[in-house]
């Protein structure tokens, strides 16, 4: 059984800001633990932009605290997503969040992250690491 806290990960490895200076990430599960998902706390900052494209991975997530448009950018389909709305990434889909105010979410990975990724120039994670 593992238990972790959210303010026990604050300011270690598990802490992720990303390079944009848009969010950051409370890594709760990842794939070390070899569950077969990761588990994360993550805020964006209001009046940013945050445009991602998880090519690799599927991402679910839930909104506990916040107010954010989200724009598909495959289909220029907008959502105004607050607490308790919960949007799923099940098509690789390119989106942009732009939050009004600070937006905090609760996102599941699959396949699992390694707990250090950064979106790069396309706004995508890198492949998993099978040896992870």
């Amino acid at each position: 059984m593992i238990v972790r806290s959210l303010k026990e990960i604050e300011d270690t490895v598990r802490h992720v800001r990303g390079a944009s200076g848009t969010w950051e990430s409370k890594r709760l599960v990842l794939a070390g633990e070899r569950v077969g998902f990761s588990l994360h706390e993550t805020t964006l900052y209001a009046g940013t932009q945050t445009t991602m494209w998880y090519a690799h991975h599927v991402e679910a997530v839930l909104c506990v605290e916040g107010e954010a448009e989200l724009t598909d950018e495959e289909t220029g389909e907008k959502h105004w997503v607050t607490p308790g709305t919960m949007y799923l990434l099940d098509g690789h889909e390119r989106h942009t969040m732009r939050p009004k105010t600070d937006f905090r979410c609760v996102c599941v990975f699959n396949p699992p992250l390694t707990g250090l990724e950064d979106h790069d120039e396309n706004g995508a994670y890198p492949p998993p690491d099978p040896t992870a």
